[in-house]
């Protein structure tokens, strides 16, 4: 017999939020289906009951997978099944892991395996802002080691007012929208773009967003507590050994420091000098001992615990940071543009040992993103590519496929710089960012990179945006705390916050925000806002002093687009007949021609490499869709001769008829006494016959008049 269990939540806009567990998957450690309106989410999770040998770190894998069946849609492509995620997929995959990974128990180091699946959908609804609430619910009800329930809710401001979890018709309109992940009492997780918001419009669409978060965290606290899981399994991960604990701290704490305080600002030489510390005492520690009582895992994790602990303190004590610098200054800076010659645009930005080399190539419609999403099928004009080889931190590896790292940081680098491309853009845009070098804050350096490479290629950017990545060591409840501006990869390692902050002189377009630490209090987080605002315009000085303002015109060998718009019912006569007019005047012209019917009209984009053939394919389809007027005159070519009169063609593929009592004032016998096929011949438009559209055309009537006498 079924023991379902519900329990709903009021949004308070006449939609609510149901959790149901106790009817699907209950194989699993945990399953709820959590519904809103016809939006329905299966979350699953399990965990393994032991740890595998050696494991150090909690092995979680976050699967989220949408069905097309969910919208009563077939897959694209011959295998008509789901195959490998969606970008899309994988980032909302990245959004309820970076919320759940810090509240497992840090000794907790299972296989564990949450999965969430959109089984239905309204097309209206946004189902990732469900994602999180999900993936914790399951958990809840499960007996899983979990320190508390976590949920994530979208916030959006639109016509300067704020709603939870707005439909995808709202979110059109809004300027701001993030996704906020916390728990009751903290902010765990927090990304979305916005259009230039300030500090203050940001940090109250986090408040606004996490009290709909308690509630959320509430309901799955009494959920749990009616299927009786409020007690979680018993389990031991990690060996402990105190006493070398210990002794690693009193040998080798002082050491460390000593190495920290030098303030290296090579990456490679302060690893290798911490690491020859663990070598010495590893070293003066094995004197003696068998090789089964040396237990180097222990070491290892001993020996992190003194170097995070030892380069806090540093920072806290002394204000001073592992390369030298202050807390809130940036590493030195330098970029070039123009570097690759036959680029559209390119750019090169290196601030301390982070690096990208980043490339935009512009293109036609035909090259624009296809994108056949669950929820959303169409076409995408700007697209952004992050890649992260590992010679860029000196890894000795290869290369295998596309990191979902590597998709989240190209997603947020997309966001920063999206809005401030101009609005009517004819171009397909794509950017590439490849990082060469990198000690912390690439994303954020292919933000820089790519405002550079866009201002290179002629794209008229409304502003230039920069980006900056702000990090935090702190003490317990923030009693005590350094805020750091442009952080490096150790200190975003063994920091308590990575803050990334992108935007214009005028505010903010892009964030993403991870904490890891309880109870940070919102005045540190507006601090570490408007510190991170003095960082990212002085990277906006150093952008200008590059390149201050796009080039006034795109580079020579890059495409050249015109677009115009025409009627709808004359889409077919430039198109012509299986095709036979559009290709024609493309191998005419040498350009590439685009049509198109959107909002009841046809909208064409006529592209080449030389303004040339853009003229004469512009000339050709101006002919077929010019509206002819009377009285106007034209210079036209005599198609044929008959017996009335002749067929002049006065636009491309329009005809009209010369009569013979038009051509001169005398009286003529036959035409081809004045007119012969080939001609050309100026006539004036006389009349337009009202029922079959007939063009009269005469040429006598530009003539002067005989005399008559």
């Amino acid at each position: 017999m079924m023991n379902v269990i519900e329990k709903t939540i009021e949004l308070g806009d006449g939609r609510s939020i149901t959790i149901e567990t106790g009817k699907l998957a209950k194989q699993a450690d945990g399953a709820v289906v959590v519904k809103m309106g016809k939006t329905m989410l299966l979350a699953t999770v399990v965990s393994a009951k032991n740890a595998k040998q050696d494991v150090d770190f909690l092995p979680l894998s976050v699967d989220y997978k949408e069905k097309y069946a969910a919208l009563g849609r077939f897959p694209g492509g011959f295998m008509k099944r789901e195959g490998r995620p969606s970008d899309y997929e994988i980032l909302v995959c990245r959004l309820v892991d970076r919320a759940l990974r810090p509240l497992f128990p840090s000794d907790y180091h299972a296989d564990t395996f949450v999965s969430i699946s959109l089984i239905s959908v309204d097309a209206n609804d946004m189902p990732d802002a469900l994602a999180g609430l999900a993936a914790s619910a399951a958990i809840a009800v499960s007996d899983i080691p979990f320190l508390e329930p976590i949920s994530e809710v979208r916030v959006a401001r639109v016509n300067g007012e704020f709603m939870i979890n707005p439909t995808r018709e709202n979110l059109a309109l809004a300027d701001m929208e993030i996704m906020v992940a916390a728990t009751m009492e903290n902010i765990m997780m927090v990304e979305g773009e916005m259009k230039e918001v300030s500090e203050a419009e940001m940090l109250e669409a986090i408040k606004i967003a996490h009290e709909a978060i308690k509630k959320q965290c509430q309901v799955q606290v009494e959920l749990a507590e009616a299927v009786g899981n409020t007690t979680k399994r018993v389990y031991c991960h990690e060996e402990s050994d105190e006493e070398l604990r210990q002794l690693i701290a009193d040998k080798t704490y002082a050491k460390v420091l000593e190495v920290a305080r030098l303030q290296n600002p090579n990456k490679h030489q302060r690893s290798d000098s911490f690491a020859a510390v663990k070598e010495e005492f590893v070293a003066e520690y094995s004197e003696g001992k068998d090789a089964s009582e040396i237990n180097m895992s222990l070491i290892g994790r001993y020996f992190h615990d003194v170097e995070k602990d030892a380069i806090r303190e540093m920072v806290l004590e002394d204000k001073v940071r592992l390369d030298g610098r202050k807390t809130d200054e940036i590493r030195p800076i330098w970029s070039e543009i123009d570097y690759l010659p036959n680029a559209h645009g390119s750019a090169v930005f290196t601030r301390g040992e982070t690096q990208s080399l980043t490339t935009v190539t512009l293109g036609t419609k035909l090259d624009e993103k296809m994108i056949d999403d669950v929820l959303f099928r169409g076409k995408e004009k700007f697209t952004l590519h992050y890649n992260f080889p590992p010679f860029s931190t000196g890894d000795a590896r290869p290369s295998r496929g596309l990191s979902r790292r590597e998709v989240g940081h190209g997603n947020l680098a997309h966001r920063a710089l999206k809005n401030m491309l101009p609005d009517e853009c004819p171009y397909a845009i794509r950017i590439v960012s490849d990082i060469l070098e990198s000690n912390g804050s690439s994303s954020m350096a292919t933000v820089c990179a790519g405002t550079l490479a866009l201002m290179d290629s002629g794209i008229q950017m409304k502003k230039p945006v920069s980006g900056i990545a702000m990090g935090l060591i702190s003490t317990e409840g923030a009693k005590k705390y350094a805020i750091l501006s442009d952080i490096l990869g150790d200190e975003d390692h063994l920091g308590d916050m990575d803050f990334k902050v992108t935007g214009t002189r005028d505010g903010i377009t892009a964030t993403q925000m991870d904490i890891k630490v309880d109870g940070l209090p919102y005045e540190v987080l507006e601090q570490a806002l408007m510190q991170a605002r003095e960082g990212r315009l002085h990277i906006l000085d150093k952008i200008a002093e590059t390149i201050e303002a796009p080039r006034e015109d795109l580079k020579d060998h890059a495409p050249r687009i015109v677009s115009l718009v025409i009627p709808k019912e004359m889409i077919g006569a430039v198109i012509g007949p299986g095709g036979k007019i559009i290709q024609e005047i493309q191998e005419t012209s040498g350009a590439v021609i685009v049509i198109e019917e959107v909002d009841g009209k046809g909208h064409i984009d006529i592209s080449a490499n030389n303004r040339e053939a853009i003229d004469i394919a512009l000339g050709r389809i101006k002919g077929i869709t010019a509206v002819p007027e009377v009285g106007t005159i034209y210079k036209g070519k005599v198609k044929s001769i008959v017996a009335f009169g002749a067929f002049v063609e006065v636009l491309p593929g329009k005809d009209g008829l010369l009569h013979i009592s038009e051509i001169e004032h005398r009286r003529l016998n036959t035409v081809d006494e004045v007119l012969k096929e080939g001609d050309i011949v100026e006539v004036q438009l006389i009349g337009i016959d009202a029922k079959t559209g007939k063009l009269k055309l005469s040429r006598k009537v530009l003539l002067p008049k005989p005399d008559k006498n």
